[in-house]
């Protein structure tokens, strides 16, 4: 299969979305379209995408940084590709675009409903971290 892997444009919005629906990445307490574009206006962060010969969207990561670690957010593939290193490959071009900006070390959460993917992830030498991550909703006080 041949892949092409980019940055997005504006034009691959509602693809991306749609894609990230679909994988069952979206909640009810995230705008995914706002996601989508903060990503790709801002110098510290990106998404990118994949797509077959015929340019088909095959998958997708959000890739961004804190200036000290990196973050991998909204991995997703097409269930059609599979098991045929698309996911890798997204994770690959994440990483090297952390890599190309001095970031060290890229971290990801895993939702609890969403515990199938850790093994994915062991497979590309991601570690579970010892952590407790807590949240404050700013727009909720």
């Amino acid at each position: 299969m041949s892949l092409k892997i980019r940055p997005a444009l504006a034009t691959d919005e509602a693809a991306v979305v749609a894609l990230w629906r679909a994988c069952g990445l979206v909640t009810g307490y995230n705008d995914p379209d706002a996601d989508f574009r903060f990503a790709r206006a801002g110098a510290a962060s990106e998404v990118i995408v994949a797509e077959d010969e015929s340019g088909r969207l095959l998958g997708t990561v959000m890739v961004g940084h804190d200036g000290h670690r990196g973050w991998l957010y909204y991995v997703a593939t097409d269930r059609e590709v599979r098991l045929r290193g698309v996911g890798r490959r997204l994770v690959g071009a994440a990483e090297a675009w952390l890599r190309e900006r001095g970031v060290r070390k890229a971290q990801l959460l895993v939702r609890l409903t969403n515990l199938d993917v850790v093994k994915f992830y062991e497979r590309l030498g991601f570690d579970k971290s010892a952590v407790l991550v807590m949240q404050h909703w700013l727009d909720r006080d």
